[in-house]
Order: C-alpha cells, then sequence, then structure tokens
C-alpha cells in the first residue's frame, strides 16, 4: 500500500512537470530583459545597415530598459554575421539584425552556407528598405546612364568597381549590370561600404553600387556623383536622379529588405514582446521622418509576414543568382 502511494505520488508529479515548466519559462519570459542584448550585424560600422541598426536599437533599448550592444561581424556577403547569430543561444539575449536581401543572395552564392534564415532563425519583423544607386567617383566623365554605359564600353575591359563584397547584394547588381550592357571590368570586393567608399573617393575604384544612406554624405559634399537609381523609385533626397528604368534600363529595381530574426528556439513570448516594441518605433511619425531624411524607409510586417517575404527573397534571388550564372570571385 506504501508503494502504491510512493507510486501515486511519484506519477502525479512526473505529470506536473510540464506545467511546472512551462510556469517557469513563462515567469522568466515576462522577466525579460535582464541584461544588455546583443544584435549581431554582418557588415560593418558606419554602413546604412549599421547605421539603420543603430537608429532602431536606440529606443528599443529604452522601450525594454536594458541597453542593445552592436556586434559588428562583416564579410562574405553577411555569412559571417549570420552564422554567429545561428550559433547563439536562443534566450532572448541575441538578436539578428539582417541586410535580408543580401543574405538572401549570399544564400545562393555561397557552396556551404553556415546558417540560413528560414531554418535556423525565427523571425520579429521587417523593419524597412534602403534603396541602392549607381555611384561614380567624379574623374568620370560620365554624367548619366547613357554616358556611363558607353564610357565603360569604351575601356575595353579596363575598368574596376567596387562592391560591398563577394556574395552582396552590391556585388549582384554590378554583375547583372556589367552583362546587361555587355562589358567587362574588374570587380574589388569590401566588407562593407565603409570600407569601400573611401577607395572610390581616392579614384581607386571607379563605379559601385552603394545604398542611398552610405552615399548620400559624399555625394552632397561632391565626392561622388549620383548616377541612377537602383529601384522602383526615385529618391526624395536626388529627386533630379533618375531610377536606372526611367533612364533606359528597365526590370532593373531592387527592394532592398532589412528585417529581425532570433535563433531558432527562442520562446514565443520574447518574439512577441520584440515584435511588439518594434511595431510601436517603426510607426512612430518622428522616427519615420527622420529616417526618411537619411535614405532610409521605415517599414513594419510582423513575424508571420516577413517568414512570408524572407522565403519569396530567397526563391527570388536563386532564380537570378542561377540564371545570370554568376559566381563568387
Amino acid at each position: 500500500m506504501n508503494n502504491y502511494k510512493s507510486l501515486s505520488k511519484l506519477l502525479f508529479g512526473l505529470s506536473m512537470l510540464p506545467w511546472l515548466c512551462s510556469t517557469v519559462l513563462a515567469a522568466t519570459d515576462t522577466d525579460w530583459p535582464k541584461k544588455p542584448i546583443v544584435a549581431i550585424l554582418s557588415f560593418p560600422a558606419g554602413g546604412s545597415t549599421d547605421i539603420f541598426a543603430r537608429a532602431v536599437f536606440a529606443p528599443l533599448g529604452e522601450a525594454l530598459g536594458q541597453s542593445v550592444v552592436i556586434e559588428n561581424k562583416p564579410g562574405a556577403g553577411g555569412m559571417i554575421g549570420l552564422g554567429a547569430a545561428a550559433k547563439a543561444a536562443p534566450d532572448g539575449y541575441t538578436i539578428h539584425f539582417s541586410a535580408m536581401t543580401n543574405q538572401s543572395i549570399s544564400q545562393s552564392l555561397f557552396k556551404n552556407p553556415p546558417a540560413d534564415l528560414t531554418k535556423d532563425f525565427v523571425p520579429v519583423a521587417l523593419i524597412g528598405t534602403i534603396p541602392h544607386l549607381i555611384v561614380v567617383n567624379p574623374s568620370v566623365p560620365a554624367k548619366n546612364l547613357p554616358e556611363l554605359i558607353a564610357f565603360i564600353k569604351s575601356k575595353n575591359g579596363n575598368f574596376n568597381y567596387a562592391s560591398q563584397g563577394n556574395g552582396s547584394l552590391s556585388h549582384l547588381e554590378s554583375t547583372l549590370f556589367m552583362q546587361r550592357i555587355g562589358a567587362t571590368g574588374t570587380h574589388i570586393p569590401y566588407k562593407g561600404s565603409a570600407f569601400a567608399l573611401p577607395d572610390l573617393i581616392a579614384g581607386n575604384t571607379s563605379m559601385m553600387f552603394d545604398s542611398v544612406t552610405a552615399s548620400l554624405p559624399h555625394i552632397q559634399s561632391g565626392k561622388l556623383r549620383p548616377i541612377a537609381i537602383a529601384a522602383s523609385d526615385r529618391s526624395p533626397l536626388m529627386p533630379n536622379v533618375p531610377t536606372l528604368g526611367q533612364d533606359g534600363m528597365k526590370q532593373f529595381d531592387v527592394e532592398n529588405f532589412y528585417a529581425i530574426y532570433v535563433p531558432k528556439g527562442t520562446s514565443p513570448a520574447i518574439v512577441a514582446k520584440l515584435e511588439k516594441e518594434i511595431r510601436k518605433i517603426l510607426t512612430n511619425p518622428d522616427f519615420k521622418a527622420r529616417l526618411a531624411n537619411q535614405g532610409i524607409h521605415p517599414q513594419f510586417a510582423n513575424s508571420e509576414q516577413l517568414a512570408i517575404i524572407t522565403q519569396s527573397e530567397y526563391d527570388k534571388w536563386a532564380k537570378v543568382v542561377k540564371s545570370a550564372n554568376i559566381k563568387v570571385d
């Protein structure tokens, strides 16, 4: 009889374990965060990804009551940062600020990517887009797209162009552009805009597809010349600069998405709390106006919507990479 009672108590205790565990987890999630959060970025400080991230994470840290500390891990078209974020503990204290379009491209370009946004992460929120444009060193005589194409062709392959790195959107845009105009040149990859722009300004390279955000100060100072916007619409900050489509190159507009993810296994309660606070930030009119002045377009989509957008970007760029036969050099 005593054995029976002991067994009954043990079975009852075991039956309560799931409830106890869920209660403990819920309490822990409610208390989150208790310490600073690390945000891993795949591009260096000073570039558009870094600028956008810092603009979002300052108010997010205030809302959560803990600072958000940025770790820049550039290289390999965003794959180094992606891999580091995927390996982090799924406890809410590591988040990944993703240049999602870049990483969608890299996923198809690299043979053995260290992680996958669609498999190793939980989507939190889409936060917006930043358009790219073609910029050239002022020594390049071209003032518009037709003149630039003619100039590149006249160099008979003796033309170099920078990118934000192998496997980056900037790399893919440049390669597709050179294919479309039927010209050759030398691709010089860097670890992001912050490293590429000084060489472009110095005249060590001649052209680059770069973000409006990173290039804008150098355009305003006259150190770089804008040629065309690689998006569907002109930038309000440069209304006189046409899109590639408006200047004769159709079907060359790109939505350059940015989003926030957490490692797979992170509590749904933490994801929901992050999503809620990010929504508040991105829909704040003052925040949106401030970022618009830097060429950034805040745009919110929730976790479920971001999952669909991420898969769509992966599928889209896989087809582009395959059809263009683009290789990482």
